[in-house]
């Protein structure tokens, strides 16, 4: 059974220019235990539906749909109900620790506040706790360090930090948004280490949130592909990223400079823009008419769900047009 079951989820955003659809019908599952990561470019809605499990989106956003958790709709909780959830069941890994930081209180307080939030403890024990916490996630000194303003602490220190914050209600799932962003290879290595921790530490699903190739292969059990707010193919690490079957996936992979560098041409459709048929079809080389006007579904082939019309059964497009897949790096 699931942990996490989101079933036709749609997130728009009221502006000025119009409705942007940044999430459109995405349905998606997370069984415990599981690691699922959800790549794709920039701005295709992959934090919008991080933040839409958590309900931490502004005001100007609406959510429909469900996203079971737990035999509840998080959707249909109150902002009290809510704050019981995060932090307690579902912790949140943001894409920058800096920022995620108080900076005028001590680190110590920052961790120690979570569990006598969640765990009721007094603070005395629950400083205990959060300095072994941050030893078993690599920090030095940590006495020293808990004394010290976000500020004084490198980047990989706030890193552990905001990672140990994250786990101290004991979740069941974590939600890890673009950990490795702008980090050299050796921080990205270290980041990668340190989720593997969180995950053995804690025994959660983790959802993470990465346009990184070589994270997502490293740390998943399975991968969603995600282009202009639409899931368009799902399924194991291994298929998708090998042999990728739709032609944005391959386009995706290809792009990559040990794959070629072949960069996908053209541009995504704005989100504003209520497209009938596949909304790849502008930078699809294998389109034709039916792809601009036709409704497309997913469609299972050989265990992925793929959202293609020319994906045949044998397991591919009816033509081959990007590279051959994907071998991460050793990380």
């Amino acid at each position: 059974m699931a942990l996490l079951s989101i079933r036709n989820l749609t997130t728009v955003f009221n502006c000025q220019e119009g409705m942007v659809k940044a999430c459109n019908n995405v349905s998606l599952d997370i069984n415990q235990g599981q690691t699922l990561g959800l790549i794709g470019e920039t701005g295709c809605g992959k934090s919008v539906l991080g933040l839409s499990i958590l309900k931490l989106l502004p005001v100007n956003a609406v959510s429909s749909g469900q996203i079971i958790y737990n035999n509840q709709d998080l959707l249909a909780l109150s902002v009290k109900e809510m704050c019981q959830v995060r932090g307690s069941e579902i912790g949140f890994l943001p894409q920058s620790p800096a920022t995620a930081l108080n900076p005028v209180l001590r680190i110590g307080e920052q961790l120690t506040e979570g569990l006598q939030l969640h765990q009721g403890m007094v603070k005395e024990k629950a400083r205990v706790i959060a300095m072994d916490m941050l030893k078993s996630l690599g920090l030095k000194d940590c006495d020293k360090r808990a004394a010290d303003y976000p500020h004084q602490l490198s980047g990989g220190m706030k890193q552990r930090v905001v990672a140990a914050m994250s786990i101290t209600g004991q979740p069941s799932l974590l939600i890890a948004d673009e950990p490795t962003k702008g980090l050299d290879a050796v921080n990205r290595a270290q980041v990668i280490d340190l989720l593997r921790q969180l995950t053995i530490k804690t025994k959660a699903s983790l959802l993470l949130i990465t346009h990184d190739l070589k994270v997502a292969v490293a740390l998943c059990d399975e991968i969603a592909v995600m282009y202009s707010g639409e899931i368009v193919e799902k399924g194991s690490a291994d298929q998708v990223l090998n042999n990728p079957l739709h032609p944005y996936t391959q386009g995706l992979v290809a792009s990559l400079p040990e794959r070629g560098l072949f960069p996908i041409p053209g541009y995504s459709p704005s989100l504003l823009d209520d497209i009938p048929g596949c909304r790849f079809y502008s930078r699809c080389p294998i389109r034709n008419e039916n792809c601009k006007h036709q409704p497309v579904i997913n469609r299972e082939v050989n265990g992925v769900h793929v959202r293609c019309l020319y994906v045949d059964q044998s397991g591919g497009t009816q033509q081959r047009i990007y590279g051959r897949g994907f071998q991460s790096e050793a990380v």
